[in-house]
């Protein structure tokens, strides 16, 4: 059978813009073969995702991909060349921010023609994708009993309660050994407080210790939350150790149970929508396939009145003037800015990331620094307006497509979003991931065709049909936004048939997360 590589007229390259001077690899290209209609010859072997020389270009001159500025050669570079990390330097482009610049007021779908999905309205009038009873810790203490008090609820002993999704653990390793106050803990506070808070969480039992640094009782005051029928406390050293704590955990939460259940899902706008955009394991076909796929995806939710929410500040590097072109207010583009600066202070003769270096994995499939990373993680953001800035695990309160600033480490970043509101997370990947979340579930799209097929039972959606020729971004982007209303109306995602998400649970331990 002859190989794709072979077929007459069939490019193993992509050329992503006419003024590119490099193409993207469709699939492994050995050294030798010619590409179609563009007269180069690899001089190389090239891996799938993996760049080559369009043309000649000089030392020093830019390498552009998506008419984009992602470094210089390091050498002069003939046609055909592989071109990689150990060809292209990196260094920081001059970038005009031009606030407001792009901006353009998005074409709402009028009211009666909006999308639906079958969503649990609170008495509040927020909706909730999933309906989870949650274990909360304020410190390590704690977190043994959480364990325990959640793991006794199986689905045989939650089966009088259909409506329930689970009781799920919520423990982390902050609020002991830190400062009692200062930016840290209300971080820390900010973040448990969202997730109990959050439209999916129907009820929450909050175990503490009398000796940890972040206290019960200052906790509860400072987040506004009042004990109840379905907001329960309990203290380590007040029950009388871990067994009569586990005990009196379980007691509480099965009280919690019945009203927990007397819900129903229905017919919703997808206005109540709040996604919050990750990715992970990224490739070189992921700023082609899943991220711009999921960009088309959401400028339709968002023009269906949803929210979509980028973060991961570090992995915006290089091309946050593109962001702040498209803000609706010189003040929303500057608070961005601001916290970019933020992270290039702190991350100042550091071996991170927004330095230039990339992780291992996407340094394989094809990214050679952060710019080139950046320019496709920001194509999860689609084309609107940027609406506001939000600081990690603020509330999202605009509709749109809005920016949150987080680390790039994927569970402190979605844990952010969902302590924001996100009641759901979609998450590109191209090295494959494993990732999930709680109580808002996590939907995974793949970039590539090989890796969709190897890991399947993780995968949601296969983006890969666009690198294959086989569907547009148009047509990826539609696929997308149809799953995600079904996932949105209770069909479990594969993440939630792994029983993925119990320990992803990982607010942002403030500093430089990279």
């Amino acid at each position: 059978m002859e190989s794709s590589v072979t077929r007459p007229n069939y490019s193993p390259f992509i050329r992503l813009d006419p003024a590119d001077n490099v193409m993207v690899a469709r699939m492994p290209v050995p050294q030798g073969t010619a590409a179609p209609g563009e007269g180069i010859v690899t001089l190389q072997d090239v891996p799938a995702g993996h760049k080559v020389a369009a043309r000649h270009i000089a030392k020093g001159e830019a390498v552009r991909k998506y008419d984009t500025v992602i470094g210089y050669a390091s050498e002069d570079l003939e046609p055909g060349t592989w071109i990689h990390s150990h060809n292209i330097l990196f260094d920081d482009v001059e970038k005009d921010y031009a606030y407001g610049r792009d901006y353009r007021p998005t074409a709402f779908v009028p009211k009666p023609e909006r999308a639906t999905f079958q969503g649990i309205r609170r008495p509040d009038g927020r909706i909730a994708t999933r309906n989870y009873v949650g274990v909360f810790t304020l410190g390590p203490a704690g977190g043994a009993a959480a364990r325990k008090i959640a793991a006794h609820f199986t689905p045989d002993r939650l089966a009088g309660f259909p409506m329930v999704d689970g009781v799920a653990p919520f423990v982390q390793e902050r609020g002991e050994g830190m400062e009692r106050s200062g930016e840290a803990m209300a971080v820390l506070r900010r973040t448990i407080g969202g997730t109990l808070r959050h439209a999916n969480t129907a009820g929450a039992l909050i175990i503490a210790s009398a000796a940890e640094a972040n206290g019960l009782e200052e906790f509860l005051v400072e987040q506004g939350l009042v004990r109840g029928p379905t907001l329960q406390t309990l203290v380590l050293e007040e029950t009388g150790g871990m067994r009569r704590a586990v005990e009196g955990g379980i007691a509480a939460v099965r009280a919690m149970l019945p009203a927990a259940n007397d819900c129903r899902r229905e017919s919703v706008s997808a206005e109540h929508l709040i996604i919050g955009m990750q990715c992970g394991g990224s490739d070189g076909f992921s700023g082609l396939s899943a991220n711009p796929a999921l960009g088309v995806a959401m400028d339709t939710l968002i023009r269906h009145g949803g929210t979509a929410i980028l973060s991961e500040t570090s992995e915006i590097f290089g091309v946050e003037h593109t962001l702040t072109a498209r803000a609706v207010t010189p003040e929303v583009g500057q608070k961005l800015v601001e916290r970019m600066n933020w992270w290039l202070a702190h991350s100042e003769g550091l071996d991170t990331q927004i330095n230039g270096r990339v992780s291992p994995g996407n340094n394989a499939g094809g990214l050679a620094n952060v710019l080139e990373k950046s320019l496709g993680g920001s194509k999860k953001g689609g084309s609107t307006g940027l609406m506001a800035v939000y600081e990690y695990a603020e509330p999202v309160t605009a509709q749109g497509f809005v920016f949150m600033d987080t680390p790039g480490y994927d569970p402190v970043a979605a844990t952010g979003q969902i302590a924001g509101g996100a009641n759901m997370i979609i998450f590109t990947t191209g090295r494959g991931s494993c990732f999930g979340s709680l109580p808002a579930p996590t939907m995974k799209l793949a970039s590539n065709t090989p890796m969709y097929e190897r890991m399947h039972a993780d995968m949601d959606l296969n983006c890969g049909l666009v690198i294959d020729g086989e569907e547009t971004l148009e047509q990826a982007g539609a696929r997308i936004f149809a799953q995600l209303l079904r996932h949105a109306s209770g069909e479990k995602t594969k993440s939630e048939l792994a029983g993925v998400g119990t320990n992803e649970f990982v607010p942002w331990p403030l500093g430089v997360t990279a």
